[in-house]
């Protein structure tokens, strides 16, 4: 298997900047011991093995092996295609991980949230999805082709994203269309909850 490097630290990469609200809240992807949570699980071997494929020597084969294997045992639990090298911000949130596929080019910043059924692909020759920090998809909801999606957007359930999205819209709709504007101060709000 060829290995994309990720771009940086996987927890101080180019998508964890120090501003306000890109800080990731890792508590989001905490495991719990004797909890069956494999969304986070999934998340866990992603993370687990881009760690271990910025190091060498044996024990760093032993760990990508491994993480390789349990990614492939929770994709298979979960029912999501989530590729190994994607490169995914911190605090990433799948409360219903099945059917989530993502693409292995898509970039996606912080502390974002992707319900079931979610699809964040390419669309011919095109570029791949790149979503902002605190990115809401509802479930079945589609973001295809090189679209760049605004901090603190909130795409609807089925909704298909086929353009840009401002920071802040709230997205619905097939092509989806904007149909409201986030408010800032309950934004502000939850941001300051996890610094």
């Amino acid at each position: 298997m060829k290995v994309r490097r990720v771009k940086g630290d996987i927890r101080s990469g180019d998508l964890a900047r120090d501003e306000a609200g890109w800080r990731p809240d890792w508590s989001r992807e905490r495991r719990r011991r004797w909890s069956w949570t494999p969304s986070r699980a999934l998340i866990g071997s992603i993370r687990d093995y881009q760690r271990a494929a910025a190091r060498h020597g044996p024990f760093a084969a032993i760990a990508r092996r491994s993480a390789i294997l349990r990614h492939r045992f929770w994709s298979v639990v979960t029912g999501a295609d989530i590729p190994l090298n994607v490169s995914i911000g911190g605090g990433m949130l799948l409360p219903h991980p099945n059917g989530v596929v993502i693409h292995p080019e898509a970039e996606i910043g912080p502390n974002c949230c992707l319900f079931q059924q979610v699809t964040i692909g390419k669309r011919g020759p095109g570029g791949a999805p790149k979503l902002g920090c605190w990115v809401e998809a509802g479930a079945g909801a589609r973001i295809l082709g090189g679209v760049t999606i605004g901090d603190h957007a909130l795409i609807g359930a089925n909704a298909v994203v086929l353009s840009d999205v401002p920071p802040r819209t709230i997205m619905v709709g097939a092509p989806a269309r904007p149909v409201g504007v986030r408010d800032e101060a309950e934004l502000r709000g939850r941001e300051q909850e996890t610094l």
